[in-house]
């Protein structure tokens, strides 16, 4: 029945899920349509809306594509290679595979960061495919790759968790009306790492549960051998003019490398600063560089990695625009408030996740999300009484749920890994239906 189900959702999103730009276009059209019929928003407004907003993710577009560049220019570095095809060489058997590659990206995901957690996800799936195929075990790679992005449903759980983080820094935004709530009541405690633990233990093992049948299973691509095969044998050009000595030279990479050792310890020893994208993208770029031949050699690899992600550049501004009016013209405001009229303090949490879950469709941000739901959230939570850290939580859980069935933040796995939205969005949706059960029984236990 399992598998019957399974099928039915892969072929529907393998028929009916354009490319992922498309679906860009569609939300972007689709947010037109009812800030300007559920508001009092004029057309000429929402464009003025729209243009306004369409460049406000430039920062993060960077920070996303550098992560894509640098984690894939890292990976295919030699020594990462060994290090990589040794770890995928324990896996003997399909279901092995899959269980391994979920049970990686939960852990980059929860104790390193989400764009780690995607990245880490994303290399290892394609690693594990490749050897898969020299081995002959027959590993659906679709599936693998749905593996890799599934981890990402507990991010908002973990170390880098933007929203129990934000309310716990001094000065937040909303610091007015709840307060400092310390990381003791959200993150630390025993009622989130018993949800989390039960995803950990449970999610790998459903994913695996999907796997097709050994003839259907599609395997990675010749394409994506032979892109891995051009970014192993990234060759040095050696002359013997003083300009390619220096383009070759190992040497020239050591004064980076230790200026960037340096500024990580400064980093996390006496600033006891966590991990974010930038901190990500740093470290990716200091570890590559120390593990390439020469200059020459990581900028090879560089450009290999960037013929992968230029397509994806253009659905981030379109992202921008749709989160912008969403909030410009109201309808955030509008979800959420439809979810707390209908709330009591002990229903509120609930209402919470899936107005969360909701708006994250159209907001694919946990910072940005936050900042349109919080502040309406938090009020509702003070005025009637309700769970102030369960409520925000329960809205970082509804943000992270419904990224499972979003294309948006799949882009670093699909560039990676080579695939579209709709070759795991059929798998990604199981892994969506399992995972949203866990978190509401969660939540009406604690309640």
């Amino acid at each position: 029945m399992l598998a019957r189900f399974t099928n039915g959702l892969v072929v529907f999103f393998d028929r009916w899920m354009p490319d992922a730009l498309v679906v860009a276009l569609v939300l972007t059209a689709i947010t037109f349509a009812l800030g300007i019929g559920l508001t009092e928003t004029e057309p000429v407004a929402a464009v003025a809306i729209w243009g306004d907003n369409l460049w406000n993710l430039l920062e993060f577009t960077n920070q996303v594509i550098l992560i894509i560049l640098l984690g894939y220019a890292l990976a295919q570095t030699t020594a990462m290679q060994k290090v990589l095809r040794g770890a995928a060489g324990l896996v003997t058997t399909p279901s092995g595979a899959y269980v391994t590659v979920t049970f990686v990206s939960l852990l980059s995901s929860f104790f390193g960061s989400g764009g780690f957690g995607l990245v880490a996800g994303a290399i290892i799936a394609r690693t594990v495919g490749i050897v898969a195929r020299e081995r002959n075990i027959p590993v659906h790679y679709p599936l693998l790759v749905a593996c890799a992005y599934s981890g990402f449903v507990i991010w908002h759980q973990g170390l880098s968790a933007t929203i129990p983080l934000t309310i716990a820094t001094p000065g937040h935004f909303l610091e007015g009306t709840i307060g400092i709530i310390p990381s003791s009541e959200t993150l630390l405690t025993p009622w989130n790492a018993a949800v989390a633990g039960i995803i950990f233990l449970t999610l790998p093992f459903v994913m695996a549960r999907l796997r097709p049948a050994d003839e259907a299973c599609r395997p990675i691509s010749n394409s994506s051998l032979a892109e891995n095969s051009e970014s192993r044998s990234a060759d040095i050009h050696e002359t013997h003019t003083p300009a390619a000595r220096f383009e070759n030279s190992r040497w020239l990479n050591l004064p980076i490398v230790v200026a960037g050792l340096v500024f990580l310890y400064i980093q996390f020893v006496e600033r006891g600063t966590g991990l974010n994208l930038n901190i990500i993208n740093f470290s990716f770029l200091i570890l590559g560089v120390a593990l390439s031949r020469s200059p020459l050699h990581y900028l090879t690899l560089i450009v290999n990695a960037a013929r992968m992600a230029g397509p994806f550049l253009l659905q981030y501004p379109l992202y921008a625009g749709i989160a912008g009016l969403i909030a410009g013209t109201g309808l955030a405001q509008m979800v959420v408030d439809l979810f707390v009229q209908i709330s009591s303090p002990t229903t509120l949490p609930i209402t919470s996740f899936f107005s969360g879950a909701v708006l994250n469709l159209f907001v694919p941000s946990g910072g940005g999300q936050w900042a349109i739901q919080g502040p309406i959230a938090m009020q509702a939570a003070t005025e009637l009484g309700a769970n102030i850290p369960l409520t925000a939580m329960a809205v970082a859980f509804g943000d992270q749920w419904t990224n499972l069935i979003h294309p948006f933040l799949a882009i670093p796995v699909l560039a990676i890994t080579g695939l579209q939205a709709r070759d795991i969005m059929g798998y990604c949706a199981i892994a969506f239906l399992f995972t949203g059960v866990i978190f509401l029984i969660s939540l009406l236990i604690l309640i």
